[in-house]
């Protein structure tokens, strides 16, 4: 009875020592992870593993090698070993009498945030000579992953904004870490004070972005009347709070051309013998350089002469006459019948009575922007010339004003024949008089 009760004692010793498959029971050997640094491992960041190895069994345990066995997304780092050795372990060890090993891995710069596993083995002898045996169990721990917190600006819905007028500037922020953002403060200032918010601040609150999420935060900008044209610096701020509630900053910078196209107003000045004046005004917020003025091929005119001319700069504000012959084609055509409302000449020609032509002029403005950028403007224009001074003009050349002379001759000859022959009655007339009150003189002497 006292052999059975020791051979039943011995196995149920050595049933606490080894497990069923041979490794080391944790009864014997324990492996925990007493501290990790930082608490949640963050991305791109390398993490410190603490672990502490106990001998709790009966058996002294020598040549105890702990061995780190990483998988994504934590990695090793050059220098650092992943298998570290402890000579010997008494049996029955406490808390405090474990041994204490450090180890140093890499968090993918990539990962997800989450709870990632990693396996510790553990091999150890026990015994000595031919006698000693060798002890393997692995462990498995489980670390966190904080997701990476970061924010970018991506993109600004403009690259450049008008001279004093009210434009809507849009950026986009998103979240390109891994971990959401929360209590974050969107900023931007111009250093020169050129360009500045209306309607609002130049602050924008976001409570809560998660990773790769966007989101548009719009602002209403105005550039000073008086700024120059160029490219202006915009610096932009970022603030958020990471997971102990510290605030962070992220500071970039974006381009903004302040300046650009301009608008113009083109009216009829005046005309004379075909030629007509136009006046073209700068009447945007930026000056324009290198000016020409066109008269493109168009219905119902016809342009004799250069259809165009350059004239120069003109600032804002500024204006300048342009001169081109113009003639109405619709007032030549050579008809024998005459429209409604004309009147009909002996060449043949239609004179509008009104106006030379119903349509407007079209005419193209040409410039030069604060960009360099070479800029098409159309515009059309009233004209009020009369076809009289100038489309019968356009319509015969030459033969027209010869025609207009030779009648002003016409009606001269033909006033001054009338005044001399007016004269030559009235001498008539009064010849007659005098030769009738001289024949009556005889009688009166005889009586």
């Amino acid at each position: 009875m006292i052999l059975l009760i020791l051979l039943s004692v011995i196995s149920l010793g050595a049933g606490t020592a080894l497990g069923s498959n041979g490794n080391i029971d944790s009864s014997s050997l324990r492996v925990n992870l007493t501290n990790q640094n930082p608490d949640a491992a963050r991305p791109g960041e390398p993490v410190e593993l603490t672990l502490s190895v106990q001998n709790v069994g009966n058996k002294d345990l020598k040549d105890i090698i702990v061995t780190v066995e990483p998988e994504y997304p934590f990695t090793g780092i050059s220098g650092e070993s992943l298998k570290k050795t402890v000579s010997y372990l008494n049996a029955r060890q406490d808390d405090n009498d474990g041994a204490v090993l450090k180890f140093k891995l890499m968090t993918d710069s990539n990962s997800s945030e989450g709870t990632y596993d990693i396996d510790i083995t553990t091999t150890s002898k026990s015994g000595s000579g031919s006698s000693a045996t060798t002890y393997t169990t692995t462990k498995t721990i489980q670390l966190e992953v904080r997701g990476k917190e970061y924010a970018q600006i991506v993109t600004i819905n403009k690259a450049n904004i008008d001279i004093a007028k009210e434009e809507t500037l849009e950026f986009i922020i998103t979240n390109t870490g891994t971990s959401p953002l929360k209590n974050m403060v969107v900023s931007w200032k111009e250093p020169k004070g050129v360009i500045l918010p209306v309607y609002s601040d130049n602050t924008r609150y976001i409570k809560y972005l998660k990773a790769d999420q966007s989101v548009n935060v719009a602002y209403s900008v105005m550039a000073d009347v008086n700024a120059a044209p160029g490219l202006y610096t915009l610096d932009v701020n970022l603030s958020f709070e990471d997971y102990e509630s510290n605030e962070k900053n992220i500071q970039t910078t974006a381009g903004l051309f302040v300046g650009g196209e301009t608008d113009f107003d083109v009216a009829f000045s005046e005309s004379d013998a075909g030629e007509i004046s136009l006046s073209v005004a700068n009447v945007g917020n930026n000056m324009a350089y290198s000016v020409k003025v066109s008269v493109p091929k168009q219905d119902g005119y016809r342009v004799s002469g250069s259809s165009s001319t350059i004239v120069g700069n003109l600032e804002k504000g500024d204006y300048t006459i342009a001169s081109f012959n113009v003639a109405s084609t619709q007032a030549a055509g050579g008809s024998a019948e005459a429209k409604p409302g004309t009147a009909k000449t002996g060449a043949g020609e239609n004179i509008a009575s009104a106006s030379m032509n119903s349509n407007p002029l079209k005419i193209q403005i040409e410039y030069t922007d604060a960009k360099g950028e070479r800029i098409t403007v159309d515009k059309e224009v009233e004209l009020e010339t009369t076809s009289g001074n100038m489309t019968a003009q356009g319509a015969t050349g030459n033969n027209g004003g010869l025609s207009s002379y030779l009648l002003y001759i016409v009606l001269i000859v033909l006033a001054g024949g009338a005044f001399v022959y007016r004269k030559k009655i009235q001498e008539k007339i009064q010849a007659r008089k005098e030769k009738q009150s001289g024949s009556k003189k005889p009688e009166n002497r005889d009586n």
